[in-house]
């Protein structure tokens, strides 16, 4: 097989199994694993594939931000599995910053009963709220943006740097370990990069295996600022444990 041959069936295998390892290619196409090493890296140059330490995920972009609606009928399972598994790292008294999403929805949801304090721009809380939740809310100032059921913006500044939480419980549109945390809206990212600069204890990312390897427009922050990324199994399968390890983040299947 000619090398652009392979490189097209890799990357067929890619889209299908949406992360490969360098020895399973190896064992593949019955070639060196320099040489399927040598092919991962010319695809990432492409644009086309992430790599991972062992081998390469499928790079995605999100250039236009879906409609709430959309995401929050998404992956539920997932989601509400994910949010329980977060509860677990949440203490009596806590300060956690909590930006917008469907699943960080879900995640204040599952903090109902708990007596913590909930720094958020995702305005939908106060439902969970007025359904007689235990928490106390702070909604932050910004402009409002129906697609996403939130606010954010500069206007959004000024409460957040009174606040040290201690915590932060961060959505995403996309996460990759070379493009760090990215989504489509310049504000939200702002928004949401102050929350993570304002936290003295651990950054969560929470996301399903939807959000890995997708690349947005604006990156909100890098992938060293993440202590704990909460995934399901499919993003379990597609995340590199030991590149994680080596910068100490922990990786959590919910």
């Amino acid at each position: 097989m000619i090398p652009a041959d392979r490189k097209r069936r890799i990357m067929e295998i890619i889209r299908t199994d949406r992360a490969v390892e360098v020895h399973d290619l190896s064992e593949h196409f019955g070639v060196s694993e320099l040489t399927v090493r040598r092919d991962l890296d010319q695809l990432a140059a492409e644009g086309l594939i992430e790599r991972t330490h062992g081998g390469a995920t499928l790079r995605r972009s999100l250039p236009v931000e879906p409609l709430y609606s959309e995401k929050f009928a998404e992956q539920r399972e997932q989601k509400l599995a994910i949010a329980k598994k977060v509860v677990e790292f949440v203490e009596e008294g806590d300060t956690l910053f909590i930006n917008s999403g469907s699943t960080t929805f879900e995640v204040i949801r599952a903090l109902r009963d708990k007596r913590v304090t909930i720094v958020t721009n995702n305005i939908d809380a106060a439902r969970i709220v007025d359904e007689g939740a235990a928490f106390t809310l702070v909604c932050i100032g910004g402009v409002y943006r129906s697609r996403s059921h939130s606010v954010s913006g500069s206007l959004s500044s000024p409460l957040i740097h009174q606040i040290y939480a201690n915590k932060a419980i961060i959505g995403v549109d996309g996460i990759s370990v070379t493009s760090g945390l990215t989504t489509p809206v310049m504000e939200e990212a702002e928004t949401t990069r102050q929350m993570i600069e304002r936290t003295v204890g651990s950054v969560i990312v929470v996301a399903d295996g939807k959000k890995i390897g997708v690349i947005s427009n604006f990156v909100t922050a890098g992938i060293d600022s993440v202590d704990i990324i909460v995934t399901d199994s499919d993003g379990g399968k597609i995340l590199n444990t030991e590149e994680l390890k080596e910068r100490d983040i922990s990786l959590v299947i919910g």
